[in-house]
């Protein structure tokens, strides 16, 4: 990762970190994801990603994307 780039949202399920890039995507934020599960065993994370500029916006949306 560049380092403009911040770490907004991380967990275990790939389909909802998925769901949040549709999000903040709709919300014209670039993003990226990055799967750091094994792929022999279900163990890590997915973190999202975000440009540093974008980071409040970005937060105040997985705010409601969590509730």
């Amino acid at each position: 990762m560049e380092k403009d780039w911040v770490l907004v949202y991380s967990i275990g399920k790939l389909y909802r970190a998925e769901l949040l890039k549709e999000i903040l995507t709709e919300n014209e934020i670039v993003c990226d994801i990055i799967n750091k599960k094994g792929s022999a065993f279900p163990f890590g994370d997915v973190e999202v990603y975000v440009h540093k500029k974008d980071e409040a916006k970005s937060l105040e949306l997985i705010k409601q994307f969590n509730a």
